[in-house]
């Protein structure tokens, strides 16, 4: 019997055209998804360009082409349509540094210099996480000196001649030194299984967060003396240093509880299970998953510590822009504060920018994701 193949013949159909994929990279896909993504984005980024269309050349021609840079004489800004730059070099050594003698602010741009330094070097890692803490550490013990001086031949400085960008600097350095140790042992307290513990960190955090800033100050500063037996005082910047690092402490402990709650059970059991203790088993396994975790919120209450300095001046004390208040009320100089704000302005974006950058950097070294 013959056998028969039978073979099936399929019908193969051309596929519809399609259009080309859409460029995900280059320019122009980088502005549709930053600027033209949709009607309502697209609609702002047009309103925003005709804003800067009518605004910008006017403030160029202010800002720059008819402004005056130099000049001793303030009556050379009148005649000017442009902005008055020449109150910053007519005024920056009672903008930067506040009341502090005029012959020795040679030490605070040395303290400046050594803090922002420093602040490069931790930023680069150069040096390693024990060497860095007591680079820290003996930088302030020389900065203490270099402000205070009385010794090694450097005139003495009471701390209420302290001020300006030195001040400023001072402050937010020892607010974070101080509030980061003092908000983890907060979060831990918080978390703790002794009531008394708990109930005494649960209270503090509430009731400094429940406060704003500008009360604590006041409370520092005027209140607190009046506790203090007879005869005992305490220097205005220590109080006032030891009320920001409190209500940085307080803000800290909430963003590193946070943190705590979200490492997962098993890391506490397994801890437990190869026989650490608790301090062991928080500073060598939990702690430091914690701060990876937390790090993009406690940079974020960093930057807003670093702001915070500015309420120092409501005391009586002359952070950089309290400083820069006083410089202007120069009555010849007096009508250009907007310039001299404006630099104090540019001055804080600075260092801030700088700050949320390194934090960008450190973040996806780590590959954190918000």
């Amino acid at each position: 019997m013959a056998s028969r193949s039978c073979v099936s013949h399929a019908v193969v159909k051309p596929a519809a055209r399609r259009s080309p994929p859409v460029r995900q990279e280059g320019l122009v896909a980088w502005l549709r998804r930053n600027f033209f993504k949709g009607a309502f984005n697209s609609a702002m980024t047009l309103l925003a360009l005709w804003a800067l269309f009518i605004t910008l050349p006017g403030l160029v021609r202010w800002a720059f082409l008819d402004a005056v840079w130099f000049t001793p004489n303030a009556d050379d800004c009148k005649a000017a349509a442009g902005a008055c730059w020449a109150v910053i070099p007519e005024k920056y050594s009672v903008m930067l540094f506040g009341t502090f003698p005029h012959e020795e602010q040679w030490r605070g741009v040395t303290v400046v210099a050594i803090i922002l330094g420093l602040a490069v070097v931790s930023a680069f890692r150069v040096l390693s996480a024990r060497a860095l803490i007591a680079s820290w550490a003996a930088a302030m013990g020389l900065v203490f000196i270099l402000m205070l001086g009385g010794i090694m031949g450097l005139k003495p400085v009471p701390t209420h001649q302290w001020g300006g960008l030195p001040l400023t600097l001072i402050m937010f350095v020892l607010t974070i030194a101080g509030g980061i140790p003092a908000g983890i042992l907060l979060a831990l307290g918080r978390r703790s299984q002794m009531p008394a513990i708990k109930a005494l960190c649960v209270g503090f955090i509430e009731i400094v967060r429940g406060l704003p800033l500008v009360t604590i100050l006041f409370m520092a500063s005027l209140m607190f003396p009046l506790f203090l037996p007879e005869g005992i005082s305490i220097d205005k910047f220590m109080r006032a240093q030891i009320a920001m690092m409190l209500f940085f402490a307080a803000y800290a402990a909430e963003v590193i509880r946070g943190g705590l709650q979200a490492i997962g059970r098993g890391q506490y059991e397994a801890s437990d299970t190869i026989g650490l203790n608790y301090w062991q088993k928080m500073t060598r396994i939990i702690l430091p998953q914690t701060g990876r975790i937390v790090l993009p919120s406690m940079m974020n209450e960093i930057i807003r510590a670093f702001k915070n300095t500015t309420f120092i001046g409501i005391i009586g004390l002359f952070d950089v822009l309290r400083a820069t208040s006083t410089a202007i009320q120069d009555p010849v100089w007096v009508r250009y504060s907007i310039e001299a704000y404006l630099f104090i302005f540019l001055l804080y974006f600075v260092l801030c920018f700088a700050m949320s950058k390194y934090s960008e950097s450190v973040e996806s070294r780590l590959n954190v994701r918000r």
